[in-house]
């Protein structure tokens, strides 16, 4: 097991922007941990701490911090290529 950072998805299943995210970094081979707000009730609330008072999903923090709210996969794949 890997004491490596990974990005954290925080999403919906019923999102079609959660899938298309996630499908963005399986296709890249990124392990990521992923958790439904809408099960999570400490993650939503995380997720209003980290936007100051919206829910927007996708919202996903990378490894080093960075928090990215509902990503373009162009706007993903240009921060995790600045991070690799």
């Amino acid at each position: 097991m890997s004491d490596t950072p990974r990005p954290t998805v925080y999403g919906t299943g019923w999102c079609p922007d959660v899938a298309r995210s996630r499908a963005l970094l399986d296709r890249r081979g990124i392990a990521y941990d992923y958790v439904d707000v809408d099960a999570d009730r400490a993650a939503a609330k995380r997720v209003y701490r980290l936007q100051r008072g919206t829910r927007r999903v996708p919202t996903i923090v990378l490894a080093d911090g960075t928090v990215l709210v509902e990503p373009t996969d162009d706007e993903l794949a240009a921060a995790l290529d600045t991070r690799t």
